[in-house]
């Protein structure tokens, strides 16, 4: 951040600190707001041809902000980046403006570049079947079977997230719910069925290590915390036996929980609460269930839409 000048400097870390302590941003977000301002900062200094302290940036322009948009459409960056980039640089305006009160409507009416979402791709139901049979025999150690049939199992049971799964305390107790720590700090609670409850007592019959209140649940072959990467390696292997595409991924598996959830008629608003979003667009977004299936739901749950065929 050497091009920035000082008080501007201040004013992000500032910023950050405030996305950690009143937001509970994680540490990646914070990386990546660092960078992404950061890299915008540097840019008006070169462009204007001095130190942009606070009294420059409260002056720039939708001309300027123009000027930034194309050299970064100039390097390359996705849409999709570009829009992430742009978003961040607008948050730290919002609360620089509150702060030093000057107009920041030049950087806030930017538009984000258009780009397409990327939905996912959840697996059918018997590949999800499938996944949960096959990855567990990547190895022959019983124990470590048994773990990583309990860790997919919540993944595609209860609807985890593959951070949330693997940062359980090994006090946690698996009754009818569980509750959670996601995204940001935000708390939920999930039913845990039956057979994920089996598939975690399961592993805890076998595990060689002491699983005391205060240490992680899934344990890594020499002790230590369970990694994503070594679920990750391991669904791999299995999705190569099995000939599935390279988006049977664990996030998959969460995917495959609301998308089958909404299949079989769940309500929308229901899993977003167990999926734990925040806005119902996300798990829209979430589940990958084909107009044809929607109508059939349709069809078979709303009070007004007998004698529709």
């Amino acid at each position: 951040m050497s091009l920035i000048s000082p008080a501007a400097r201040d004013a992000l870390e500032h910023w950050l600190a405030a996305q950690r302590g009143l937001h509970n941003a994680a540490d990646n977000t914070i990386t990546a707001y660092q960078a992404d301002v950061a890299g915008f900062l540097s840019f008006m200094t070169l462009h204007h041809g001095d130190s942009q302290g606070l009294g420059p940036l409260a002056r720039i322009t939708v001309s300027d902000m123009r000027a930034w948009m194309a050299s970064e459409r100039d390097t390359g960056i996705a849409p999709r980046s570009l829009a992430r980039r742009l978003s961040a640089v607008k948050s730290f305006y919002r609360w620089l403006a509150e702060r030093e009160g000057f107009d920041p409507t030049a950087v806030l009416s930017t538009r984000a570049p258009k780009f397409q979402r990327k939905l996912p791709r959840p697996l059918a139901q018997d590949a999800a079947r499938a996944m949960l049979e096959v990855a567990p025999q990547q190895s022959e150690t019983p124990w470590v079977a048994a773990r990583d049939t309990a860790v997919l199992t919540l993944l595609y049971g209860c609807g985890m997230r593959i951070s949330e799964a693997l940062g359980l305390d090994a006090g946690t107790a698996f009754d009818q719910s569980v509750r959670l720590i996601g995204k940001g700090g935000k708390e939920r609670v999930v039913p845990v069925l039956p057979v994920a409850r089996a598939a975690v007592d399961a592993y805890r019959d076998l595990c060689p290590f002491d699983l005391v209140p205060g240490t992680a649940l899934f344990r890594a072959l020499k002790g230590g915390a369970l990694y994503p990467g070594q679920i990750q390696k391991i669904m791999r292997q299995a999705r190569m036996q099995l000939g599935l595409p390279s988006s049977a991924t664990p996030h998959a598996l969460r995917h495959s929980f609301a998308t089958h959830l909404l299949e079989a008629g769940g309500d929308l608003r229901a899993i977003q609460d167990l999926l734990g979003h925040a806005s119902l667009s996300t798990t829209q977004a979430y589940t990958a269930v084909d107009t044809a299936h929607l109508m059939d739901v349709y069809d078979r749950a709303h009070p007004k839409a007998g004698g529709r065929r």
